[in-house]
């Protein structure tokens, strides 16, 4: 047995503009796609071993189902993947790794504390996690960018539309500016020049990222509407200004600058892309957090993570200590939970 950790992926900068860069093939008029992402403390650890003709998975997340247990072949994969669900990406990466290498099956025993359907791309690193067992079981000696694809892929398999930003976590708790142009991605790493002290809050809302995701994609057709219009400025010219000094400030060790980006980036977010759909992302739970008057004075700024809507919300914290009260607060205040990501 082999024992694996993949973490989440944070979204720190460039939510959407992942897929938005991939219209390119078709829309050269599109700009590139710029995101910045910080892996995760957070993740899945897993065992996994070889499994003749079958493929198991067991998990011990809180209220998922508890194991999957299948012959390994398209017939049995492809339509659990079809049909979403928890066990859906498990089985869409499986069938993608049967028909690129034929390899036989794996049973794979997992734990996560990772939150879900939070936009830390749980779902992301499901399919990361399966890849890399099929790839450490087998042998198979794949680059991390090949499980990337592979994830990716599987991924697609399912109802889930993703873009390819959210496979980063393959790459471990490393921040890095990703550019999207057409079907390519390209990883810059970012040296952190300073002490970040990020919080992840749990907003314990609901949101429907694949509303969220056919609405947005729906404003890259044929469209000339003030709406489409604004989600193609927001995720285009408007996005490479943000995102570019964003990096500066991860670099330069700029706190402050850095929250003040995200208040920024949040501001374009709800003028721009939110009226596409704001069934999903007017986001009652994430603005309360961000305007609570008893936070100000302990963050620089904050925004929405992922997809956005009320899954979760990112603040940058002006200290360690300044990031305990905002729990405290968070918790006794507003009954939220909360964990840390600290950069650099």
């Amino acid at each position: 047995m082999i024992r694996l950790f993949v973490p989440g992926r944070l979204c720190l900068f460039g939510e959407h503009s992942d897929w938005a860069g991939g219209y390119r093939v078709v829309r050269p008029e599109v700009e590139p796609g710029l995101c910045i992402t910080a892996g995760t403390h957070q993740g899945i650890t897993a065992t996994a071993g070889p499994c003749p003709g079958r493929f198991r998975a067991g998990s011990f997340v809180e209220g998922a189902p508890a194991s999957l247990d299948v012959p390994y072949s398209a017939e049995a994969l492809a339509p659990l993947a079809a049909e979403g669900g928890f066990w859906s990406y498990a089985a869409g990466t499986a069938l993608a790794m049967l028909h690129d290498t034929g390899v036989d099956g794996i049973e794979l025993a997992s734990s996560m504390d990772l939150p879900l359907r939070k936009g830390l791309s749980s779902s992301a690193a499901i399919c990361v996690c399966v890849a890399r067992a099929f790839n450490q079981v087998h042998g198979l000696g794949l680059t991390t960018d090949a499980e990337m694809d592979l994830a990716y892929r599987g991924e697609t398999l399912t109802p889930s539309r993703c873009g390819r930003m959210d496979q980063v976590c393959a790459l471990g708790r490393t921040t890095n500016l990703l550019t999207f142009d057409g079907d390519t991605m390209r990883v810059e790493p970012i040296a952190v020049g300073g002490v970040f002290y990020l919080l992840i809050v749990d907003l314990g809302g609901a949101k429907d990222t694949v509303k969220i995701l056919k609405s947005l994609n729906a404003c890259f057709a044929d469209r000339h509407d003030p709406i489409a219009s604004g989600v193609r400025q927001a995720l285009g010219s408007l996005n490479h200004e943000i995102a570019g000094s964003a990096r500066a400030a991860l670099e330069a060790g700029d706190a402050s600058g850095l929250g003040s980006l995200m208040d920024r980036a949040q501001e374009a977010f709800d003028r721009l892309i939110a009226p596409a759909c704001p069934d999903e992302l007017t986001s009652p739970l994430l603005h309360r957090v961000l305007a609570y008057r008893s936070l100000r004075d302990l963050i620089h700024g904050g925004k929405g993570v992922g997809s956005q809507g009320d899954g979760c919300a990112q603040l940058v914290c002006r200290g360690q200590e300044e990031r305990e009260s905002v729990r405290r607060i968070l918790q006794h205040k507003l009954g939220m939970a909360s964990f840390d990501l600290t950069l650099g």
